[in-house]
């Protein structure tokens, strides 16, 4: 007989639920430390661009699917930006040209970051009042996008400096003072910038950091040590996440220009990211001035690290849209030149399938990042989005690495000098930095049912609580509950009755307008197996992780078919929408558990035959980039 539930005295709900479902009270301690964090986010951001408000929280359990909402619209740096990203653009190939884009260490060399920062690089999303060209995030995605395509390494660091770096938390949280004294810096590359967040003992888990800043006069003097900073070296400047009086906080810190005795660089030997100075950072007794403490409007450091990182995650994707990009421009010469018994390798099956299935996943990951970046900019907090943006992003780019470069490239992937085998760490690495993407699949699961959760779960397990009851097993159990729980089965009857609205598709291309309805309906039908996954594991729910996973991976997959048909819509070019249908294709078969379908085998591969024409242009369609040389060519004759 199940033991009867004491009531919680003034812990959150959700504390004390973890504890009644048999966790310590540490772990329901720091459980409802991130809960905490993830409101006061949410109250930064009026209701209408909250969660609740978002796209697939009302695709999901709103009446109606607003597809209008699933489909970005067009956006345009204003001219200075624009201006700042041509001359950055033209850099950067010159440096590639000129093979003088990293140092003698293999680096970014800190003149080409000085040569970028002239031209206004690092200073792309900072306010023109403070320096910079004021870009939306929209184009500055798409533009990281078109960077990735010369160095995804530069493109990877703009993002690190602007969205997950100092920039970001100075805009969003600094005053008046802060932003006149650094953001200038920021914007010319004088300072370039890195956020110190991860420890050795923290990572997916924020709430195990140890690294502590005590106020002794008009300093904090800090102590501890971080791990895997990117952009972390001498005379940078950081966000250095640590704990002041018990509680994250975030100090804007300078780091010294050379090593002391206290703060020292910890090296370690990294394959990913090995073009960027990525190091630790340990800090004994290093002063940060008391001015120097950013102070959101609520909450504290945990809620500045998680503002950023939306950001940061639709970045990651724009760079998997011109990394694979460089892919297919590094695949298809081999693929034409390689014969294999007196035909090109590109002509055979299963090399065209590849190239098709790849411009199927550059085309989706491009409309993740335009969406994405659009609902940014129209202010939405975009948690959701942009979670899976990054997942979809990063899956997308290491599915190309392994099962389509480096495939069709064969036993030449591996040699010294080739773009696979000298970056296949960076290809892969994306999968875990902003989030693991399953736990962070699992954090987009409890995002879309924390809603839900406290409207009607919530209410029947305080009144529970309140009456001492496990689990109703009796009429007296049911009588108790009557009150909450009418609201819970108004719900129930109301789905039944009313049934699911048929989602109105505009009129777009019909491939795609039949691939947008069946992943709207299927959006609007998932509310049902959510609501019956909550009821059958009630407070045990959270350590079903294989099946919160598998959930929410099927949920993802629907938004990303949704999206890449309405955003490819939207395009005039006809391989695109045939790349869109392509990936749309591939999701459904996917979703329906089913094999490729003989007429699938058949798109894909026409899809990648075109592109694979030279005379047709089908390439420049997909890449937008001139196709690289073969390394090490042998006479075949």
């Amino acid at each position: 007989m199940n033991a009867p539930i004491q009531k919680p005295t003034d812990e959150t709900f959700v504390e004390a639920a973890l504890k009644l479902s048999g966790k310590s009270d540490e772990e329901a301690r720091r459980t409802g430390d991130v809960d905490r964090a993830d409101e006061q986010v949410e109250a930064m951001f009026s209701p209408k661009y909250q969660t609740s408000g978002s796209p697939i929280h009302q695709a999901v359990w709103d009446a109606d699917v607003p597809m209008d909402m699933f489909t970005p619209e067009p956006a345009e740096a204003p001219k200075a930006a624009k201006k700042v990203m041509e001359d950055s653009l033209e850099i950067m190939r010159r440096r590639k040209k000129d093979n003088r884009i990293l140092n003698s260490e293999n680096k970014v060399s800190n003149a080409t970051m000085t040569e970028l920062g002239k031209t206004g690089y690092w200073g792309l999303l900072i306010d023109r009042k403070y320096g910079g060209s004021g870009s939306p995030f929209a184009p500055f995605a798409k533009f990281l996008t078109t960077m990735a395509t010369i160095d995804p390494t530069v493109a990877g660091l703009a993002s690190v400096h602007g969205c997950i770096g100092a920039v970001d938390p100075i805009i969003a949280f600094g005053n008046e003072e802060q932003k006149s004294q650094y953001l200038p810096l920021l914007a010319s590359g004088k300072r370039t910038s890195g956020f110190a967040l991860t420890e050795p003992c923290a990572g997916s888990d924020l709430t195990a950091l140890r690294t502590t800043a005590v106020l002794k006069g008009d300093d904090y003097v800090v102590n501890g040590e971080k791990l895997f900073i990117t952009n972390a070296v001498p005379g940078r400047t950081v966000g250095l996440v640590c704990l002041i009086d018990g509680k994250p906080a975030v100090l804007i810190a300078d780091l010294p220009k050379q090593e002391n005795k206290n703060f020292k660089l910890v090296r370690y030997g990294i394959h990913a990211l090995k073009h960027t100075h990525n190091n630790g950072l340990k800090f004994k007794n290093f002063r940060v001035p008391k001015e120097n403490l950013l102070k959101p409007p609520a909450g504290d450091g945990l809620t500045i690290a998680y503002h950023g990182l939306n950001r940061g995650r639709v970045a990651l994707c724009a760079n998997a849209a011109g990394t694979m990009r460089m892919m297919m421009a590094n695949m298809l010469p081999w693929a034409r030149f390689r014969k294999t018994y007196g035909d090109q390798v590109a002509k055979r099956e299963l090399a065209k399938r590849r190239v098709g299935h790849l411009a199927g996943l550059i085309v989706a990951a491009d409309a993740m990042a335009e969406w994405g970046g659009w609902l940014l900019d129209e202010g939405f907090r975009g948690e959701m989005e942009c979670i899976v943006a990054k997942i979809f992003g990063s899956e997308a780019q290491k599915e190309a690495a392994i099962e389509l470069f480096m495939k069709t490239h064969g036993g030449r992937s591996f040699l010294h000098g080739h773009l696979l085998g000298d970056h296949v760490h960076e290809f892969l690495a994306p999968c875990i930095y902003e989030g693991e993407g399953e736990m962070l699949g699992m954090a987009f699961f409890k995002s879309l049912v924390k809603m839900h959760g406290k409207s009607f779960f919530e209410p029947i397990g305080r009144a529970m609580a309140d009456a001492g009851i496990s689990k109703p097993t009796s009429l007296s159990h049911f009588w108790a509950l009557r009150k909450v729980a009418t609201p819970y089965l108004k719900w129930q009857l109301d789905q039944r009755l009313d049934g699911r609205h048929t989602p109105h598709v505009p009129n777009i291309p019909t491939a795609l307008r039949d691939h947008a309805s069946y992943a709207a309906q299927k959006l609007q039908n998932s509310r049902f197996e959510i609501d019956a996954m909550m009821r059958k594991h009630e407070l045990k729910l959270p350590d079903r992780q294989c099946s919160i996973a598998e959930l929410s991976q099927r949920i993802q997959d629907m938004v990303v078919m949704l999206v890449t048909a309405m955003s490819a819509s939207q395009k005039s070019d006809t391989l695109t929408h045939d790349a869109a249908d392509v990936m749309c294709r591939h999701l459904r078969q996917k979703l329906e558990g089913k094999r490729p379908s003989g007429s699938y085998f058949r798109a894909v591969n026409r899809l990648g035959e075109a592109i694979a024409d030279e005379t047709a242009g089908g390439f420049h369609a997909i890449t937008g980039i001139e196709p690289e040389e073969i390394m090490m060519s042998y006479s075949q004759d």
